[in-house]
């Protein structure tokens, strides 16, 4: 026979299942991995400037070959 009061409940007061206890710790977990900051070296947002500038010098060129 169950106990009463030992169903784990959710922060609305319901009795949670087993599955919806499990769910619920992944869920926290991913969402604890989310918030924490990447350790890069902001690799990506230099790689992002050298692309853009030459995309713009590529852009610069076909201007000035367009304009003969």
């Amino acid at each position: 026979m169950a106990t009463r009061g030992t169903t784990p409940k959710s922060t609305t007061g319901a009795s949670m299942s087993k599955y919806d206890v499990e769910v619920e710790a992944r869920l926290k977990a991913l969402e604890e991995k989310a918030s924490t900051p990447s350790d890069s070296s902001g690799g990506d947002a230099e790689r992002i400037a050298e692309l853009e500038a030459k995309v713009d010098d590529l852009i610069a060129r076909l201007k000035r070959k367009m304009s003969f």
